[in-house]
């Protein structure tokens, strides 16, 4: 007997409180991925508690950040912060020797209308060091987001592409003129290609490779390993997020730097990664090849897994902003997701992404889940118990 399904995808909003770890947290990750780094977390004392316990890091691991604790005299404006960070750079800078020194403001420069973006072009200047500011503080909806204000920085900072697509292939076909380079010429005058979202170094070395089998070649990541290796950007760029948390970068990317969004589904499990590449290929004109296999020798090498999960249930309280993705991936393992709540969903960056949640449910024959902003937690706990 067929079962019939609701094909609407509704979008709720409540007034519930943000549940979620402090923005600050990015640093922990972030200082990992751009090895040439130095974040220094400009805040009070509670902040560095914060930053103790929940990275957990011994101090003898000498990780690449640290906390510039503002005393009752900077709050209340009697002391020149200038100078106090001034003193901290330039120490950072002898000890660590870092290419890039990050400013991570908190809600109390927030509050306090502490001018970090103007002291630090001055400081810049003085000491030599590239000085960004990311203002990650707690009136985010997320702890990700942490990461979407850092890079949403640090594309400021990208240089700007010095030839255009065209003037690219005039100069790659001066050099390369034989019949037998002509499957190179066209995999390399395609449009360029930047990602943006940090992952780890195996994670994104393998989705390069992924693309790279489908003639798309990636021109570079925001982040970048390094700081000095951020990739060109301007209007002939075309990019692409792996994460769905980082709509604040997305907007500076195509607003400020004039690039071209590819609005795609995020590489979350097979499903996610297939629709991904899927996209990027239906962008540059590029016929993917294989992929439908390749998706399913990963869902065959998953099957113990998917047997422990289907037919259970999982209901998403939501602190991180990977929830819509997550519950798509869920549902495609066999799992029935009740409900996503999720802290903040921009519409627009997520579009594709919850137009494959849609899609993933109907093909799957489950009911598709209602999405509740910023949920309160009675409600969601009474919705639990029901």
């Amino acid at each position: 007997m067929s079962v019939k399904i609701d094909e609407t995808l509704t979008v709720e909003c409540e007034t519930g409180n943000y549940h979620t770890f402090c923005p600050i947290s990015c640093v922990s990750w972030l200082y990992q991925k751009i090895e040439d780094s130095f974040f220094l977390v400009v805040g009070t004392k509670t902040c560095g508690y914060f930053l103790q316990n929940a990275l957990g890091v011994m101090i003898f691991a000498e990780p690449r950040y640290a906390m510039a604790e503002l005393e009752e005299g900077d709050i209340s404006a009697q002391l020149n912060d200038y100078e106090g960070l001034k003193k901290l750079c330039i120490r950072i800078r002898k000890d660590r020797d870092p290419s890039v020194i990050i400013w991570i403001g908190t809600c109390t420069t927030e509050i306090i209308k502490m001018d970090l973006e103007g002291m630090a072009p001055k400081l810049e200047w003085e000491i030599g060091i590239p000085i960004l500011v990311a203002r990650a503080n707690g009136l985010d909806y997320a702890f990700t987001q942490g990461e979407d204000t850092v890079l949403a920085a640090m594309a400021h900072r990208c240089p700007e592409t010095e030839l255009s697509v065209h003037e690219r292939k005039e100069t790659i076909q001066n050099f390369l003129t034989s019949r037998k380079k002509e499957e190179l010429v066209q995999y390399a005058i395609h449009p360029s290609l930047v990602l943006f979202g940090s992952l780890p170094s195996s994670v994104a070395s393998q989705l390069n490779l992924e693309l790279k089998r489908q003639s798309v070649k990636v021109s570079g990541w925001l982040p970048a390993q390094k700081y000095k290796d951020l990739p060109s950007l301007g209007d002939e760029v075309y990019v692409c997020g792996v994460h769905p948390f980082l709509s604040r970068t997305a907007t500076t990317l195509i607003r400020r730097e004039k690039c071209q969004l590819i609005g795609a589904p995020f590489p979350i499990g097979p499903d996610g990664t297939r629709a991904w590449i899927e996209k990027i290929c239906a962008v540059f004109g590029v016929q993917p090849q294989g992929l439908e296999e390749r998706e399913e020798q990963i869902w065959a090498s998953l099957k113990d897994y998917l047997d422990l999960l289907h037919g259970k249930s999982v209901f998403f309280t939501g602190d991180n902003l990977l929830e819509a993705s997550l519950a798509r991936f869920l549902i495609r393992c066999g799992m029935i997701v009740h409900e996503i709540g999720i802290p903040y969903m921009d519409k627009r960056y997520q579009a594709a992404e919850l137009s494959l949640l849609r899609d993933t449910c109907i093909k799957m024959c489950v009911p598709i889940p209602r999405i509740v902003e910023k949920p309160d937690n009675s409600n969601q706990i009474r919705r639990i118990r029901e």
